[in-house]
């Protein structure tokens, strides 16, 4: 009798066993699946030298001799120039550029994930925990900040929150 009890016993723990093994397949399968979806979704962007921009412009201007035209090559340049030296000016980590500019954008004004610029570092650095832990549900963050230690969480939090400020002072230039 106290055998088929053992016996019943081992029975149920290793079916609770292969259940629980199943489940953490299953975590880790999840986590395959936004490893892949991060690779798939990086954005790579290419900047193009203000010298090469010029050089473009000025052989477009030779070639058109009506002054309106050039009036308005004259805006396309200084629009050119005003955003390829912000750009050029917003220097960010590798940690960000890394983990965060592919969907917040290079100066934090978001592309795919939310506006980050303007936000205070304690904000920032709660909702960073919060992904990581796992108590705010994305999968994309979750799989990024797994990894980070709460010191490189406090960096990014840090790095973030001078956004606007950097943002602000390269527009005024």
């Amino acid at each position: 009798m106290i055998r088929h009890i053992i016996a019943a016993i081992a029975l149920i723990l290793a079916i609770w066993a292969s259940i629980y093994m199943l489940n953490l397949d299953k975590e880790v399968h999840k986590l395959a699946n936004i490893k892949t979806l991060i690779k798939k979704s990086e954005i790579k962007v290419h900047l193009v030298k203000e010298n090469t921009i010029k050089r473009e412009i000025q052989q477009e201007r030779k070639s058109n001799a009506n002054s309106k035209k050039n009036s308005e090559m004259d805006k396309k340049l200084q629009a050119l120039r005003s955003k390829v030296g912000n750009i050029a000016e917003f220097k960010v980590s590798p940690l960000y550029k890394k983990n965060c500019s592919s969907c917040h954008g290079n100066a934090g004004g978001g592309i795919i994930g939310p506006k980050l610029r303007g936000r205070s570092k304690d904000y920032i650095l709660k909702n960073l925990k919060e992904f990581k832990s796992g108590k705010r549900k994305n999968y994309v963050m979750y799989g990024l900040l797994g990894n980070l230690s709460d010191k490189q969480l406090d960096d990014l939090a840090t790095e973030i929150s001078t956004f606007q400020e950097k943002y602000d002072k390269a527009n005024k230039e």
